[in-house]
């Protein structure tokens, strides 16, 4: 497997335009690589020191095809909204790194109404959350890694 490169000038000065745009998120896509830049959003990090709440976040992924084709990839079963704790004053049901067992609630799909856990199909560790909170998805999108 290689190792992606990710041009840290480029997230540097989107992050930059960020901040002077007021806006609260930038997305640039070149071939297999989109670079996401956003602010206000919850980041999942190691520590909380790691990643302040106030400083812009940067996502950097391959094309969703690659997640998708992941054997511990866990696909969205429907078109909805994700909501990753049970309610807005709740921890997140699950964080990177942590060990899961199969049928543990992983987030929750909104679809016409109607809240859908997403349980864990294999006992295991978030290796990765591909998916924000309150974040449409597709049918078939990839949420969550775990390996």
């Amino acid at each position: 497997m290689s190792k992606m490169h990710v041009d840290q000038e480029l997230i540097r000065d989107l992050a930059a335009l960020l901040n002077e745009t007021d806006l609260s998120e930038i997305e640039v896509e070149d071939g297999d690589l989109k670079i996401r830049v956003c602010r206000n959003m919850t980041v999942v990090a190691a520590s909380p020191a790691a990643a302040p709440a106030a400083a812009p976040a940067v996502i950097a992924e391959a094309a969703e095809p690659q997640a998708a084709d992941h054997p511990g990839a866990v696909l969205s079963p429907m078109v909805g909204t994700i909501y990753c704790a049970p309610d807005p004053n709740s921890d997140n049901f699950i964080s990177v790194g942590d060990k899961v067992s199969a049928g543990d609630t992983l987030m929750i799909v909104e679809a016409m109404k109607v809240m859908n856990h997403i349980h864990a199909p294999k006992s295991g560790t978030v290796k990765q959350i591909l998916v924000e909170n309150a974040q449409p998805v597709e049918y078939g999108e990839p949420l969550v890694i775990i390996e």
